[in-house]
């Protein structure tokens, strides 16, 4: 069972937890990760692309010429493919990028997000994470104090207002609570900042 310090806002340790070793101690499944990283990104694709096909553009309904004698290639309409301003073939539309994975696979896709932060000295536990108004300058303090220099995830088990106000404005770090962590967060940022509240409400949500 992984075992790792916690600090307080100061970066002082105030003591050790343990982690679920189902949860924080498996071997990552790489293949899997990968797999809802795709979902993710596909589902935010709007779909919104679209081409005319010969169909749909303006034009082309009288037969350029007559079908023989002229010398000419054959043509149907002005509005063909090969035409200048015609349609488009096998052109994008409107379409759903999303798709399904099974619950299972989501659920180890996250435990193996988490373990590999386990794995990597990648994940800062918090006795407690609040503040008692919205300071960018007091939140960048915290992170200096936790010596936190690249992209981190801030997780906690509830919303605070506070603290999400004081992380949006800093470049590179990200709020959530506990009910919107995911795969392609978790591995975007380079580390994981979690209350220990919000690691117990895990544990028992992936148990």
């Amino acid at each position: 069972m992984p075992k790792v310090a916690v600090y307080n806002v100061s970066g002082s340790q105030v003591g050790d937890i343990e982690l679920a070793e189902a949860i924080f101690g498996i071997q990552p499944n790489t293949h899997v990760m990968h797999s809802a990283v795709v979902l993710q990104q596909a589902a935010e694709r709007q779909g919104t692309h679209k081409t005319k096909g010969r169909s749909e553009v303006r034009g082309g309904g009288r037969k350029p010429w007559k079908q023989k004698g002229t010398g000419r290639a054959r043509q149907g309409s002005i509005r063909s493919p090969q035409w200048v301003g015609g349609g488009t073939v096998f052109g994008p539309t409107p379409r759903t990028y999303g798709f399904k994975l099974p619950k299972k696979v989501r659920r180890l896709a996250i435990k193996s997000a988490l373990s590999s932060k386990v794995i990597g000295n990648e994940i800062i536990v918090l006795d407690q994470l609040a503040l008692s108004q919205p300071k960018t300058k007091e939140f960048k303090g915290i992170l200096g104090s936790l010596k936190v220099a690249r992209k981190a995830l801030i997780v906690t088990a509830g919303y605070e207002d506070n603290v999400a106000l004081s992380a949006r404005n800093i470049p590179g770090v990200k709020f959530l609570t506990v009910e919107g962590i995911n795969v392609l967060d978790v591995l975007a940022h380079d580390q994981l900042i979690i209350t220990k509240e919000a690691v117990e409400k895990v544990q028992e949500v992936l148990a």
